[in-house]
């Protein structure tokens, strides 16, 4: 796809910092990252930034990381009003009580022994994948936790991206304008 064929990177290349800033915070808090996509502008095409993104991803140290995994919600518990956190939590949308008694429970431990939220792509996910996932996942060591968590936060910005890369121009603007 090159950025002619994708309105929301032409937009998003166009866009005034601030504007783009704001649109980067949507799909991911960490400053850092943020600043790593903002400094590529303009983007030839999705692909190349989702490059960009998984280059940013990969140079986030720990704070980094934190700031990131500050702003997702805990699997079972989308924020409230947020379309985005429903819809990549669809998948716990109908979960039965144990699981999602079960999740909690385990959000919690999570929480508590690794200091975060347990972050996970759960796009496309069902309840019981989630619920696998962070039972096996939370006997990890920290520093295999943090990569993991790295490797999940990748993949949550690549879809976000790639949803920004192709959004249409909204009714009543012109083609042109950002």
């Amino acid at each position: 796809m090159t950025a002619s064929s994708t309105p929301g990177l032409a937009r998003f290349n166009a866009a005034e910092e601030h504007t783009a800033r704001s649109a980067l915070h949507e799909i991911c808090a960490s400053t850092a990252w943020g600043n790593g996509i903002l400094a590529g502008r303009p983007y030839r095409d999705a692909e190349a930034l989702l490059t960009a993104s998984d280059t940013a991803v990969a140079a986030l140290g720990p704070a980094d990381l934190a700031e990131a995994m500050a702003a997702h919600p805990p699997i079972g518990r989308p924020a409230p009003g947020d379309p985005v956190s429903a819809r990549e939590q669809r998948g716990m949308a109908n979960a039965p009580d144990r699981i999602r008694a079960g999740m909690l429970e385990l959000n919690l431990a999570y929480q508590e022994k690794f200091g975060h939220v347990f972050l996970i792509c759960a796009t496309g996910l069902t309840a019981e994948q989630m619920y696998d996932a962070i039972r096996n996942r939370i006997d990890n060591p920290p520093e295999r936790e943090r990569e993991i968590v790295r490797g999940e936060l990748g993949r949550i910005n690549r879809i976000r991206l790639a949803r920004l890369a192709v959004q249409p121009v909204p009714a009543g603007e012109g083609a042109d304008r950002t």
